[in-house]
């Protein structure tokens, strides 16, 4: 049974799910985008590394987002959770928690990632303020500061190489035995990076603003800022429902125009690359909305 029908259902009304609404939206594509409302970056309290805006609340830039895209007449939002997608005769069935039905020619999922938390008391609410992921998103705001690192083995390697551009009083906290090669910690070690082995017990905060990390052989050390590098699932699992392929690193793979392995199926956004930024997803979402339009020409045409 088919519900409301749409040329496009976008799952996921964020950055990259908007800037899609819009390019769709200024085509004359009737869309549909579905938002549970629960951005990955609720937490942060300013956007950076994105021009025009750079040092805004991420809450009023998607604000200012969807009242400019809910002015093209054929785009519609609506809050709610998209459950489930099956294939039908001309395109999708899309079903909501609330047991709504809807119909499309075709899915974009914009629906991001879901960063998995250490059981560390404290990190979950310093998450987006002063544990944060990406240093091009808020490493100048702690530059020269007294920084850790949450990561290990080739990843922390990697990733304190590049933090260690933005201060020099620098710490990796491998929470457990390091797994650096012998030549990875005599690098660390030639740059006076202290590597970390013991377990982390707590963050001690006020308001997400980190004060002290606390160890479990009960020492602590005062601390501006913490990268950490977390595991993450999709947010959305009906990409995968619908036979959707996930690169090994756990992110839906698209092509260079964002289609997913399932024809029909589009995603962009953090659910489909490392760079996790809010221009990054502007741009993924501008393109698959260019795509998509240009799919749905070329099968009416």
């Amino acid at each position: 049974m088919k519900g409301k029908t749409f040329d496009v259902i976008i799952v996921g009304g964020s950055y990259a799910g908007l800037s899609a609404a819009m390019s769709l939206g200024r085509s004359l594509r009737k869309v549909l985008v579905i938002d549970g409302g629960e951005p990955c970056n609720r937490q942060t309290p300013h956007s950076h590394n994105f021009i025009t805006h750079d040092g805004e609340k991420p809450a009023a830039i998607a604000a200012k987002a969807k009242e400019q895209v809910l002015k093209y007449e054929t785009v519609s939002f609506m809050q709610g959770f998209a459950v489930s997608a099956i294939k039908n005769e001309d395109g999708f069935d899309v079903k909501t928690a609330a047991g709504e039905l809807f119909s499309a020619r075709k899915l974009l999922f914009a629906t991001g990632i879901k960063d998995q938390f250490p059981p560390i008391p404290g990190l979950a609410a310093c998450w987006g303020i002063t544990v944060i992921h990406c240093p091009y998103c808020h490493g100048y705001e702690v530059r020269h500061e007294k920084t850790g690192i949450i990561a290990n083995g080739d990843i922390g390697y990697e990733f304190t190489k590049l933090i260690s551009n933005l201060t020099k009083d620098l710490s990796l906290f491998t929470n457990g035995k390091s797994t650096l090669n012998a030549e990875q910690a005599a690098k660390l070690e030639q740059h006076n990076i202290k590597v970390i082995e013991t377990e982390i017990e707590a963050f001690e905060h006020t308001n997400g603003e980190l004060k002290l990390v606390h160890f479990k052989d009960g020492s602590s050390m005062a601390m501006k800022a913490v990268y950490a590098k977390l595991p993450f699932v999709q947010h959305s699992d009906i990409p995968v429902q619908l036979g959707c392929a996930l690169t090994e690193a756990g992110y839906i793979s698209v092509d260079n125009f964002y289609r997913t392995t399932v024809p029909g199926v589009y995603a962009a956004g953090d659910n489909t690359v490392m760079m996790r930024a809010v221009s990054q997803a502007i741009a993924a979402g501008g393109m698959a909305g260019a795509a998509i339009n240009k799919e749905l020409v070329d099968e009416s045409f």
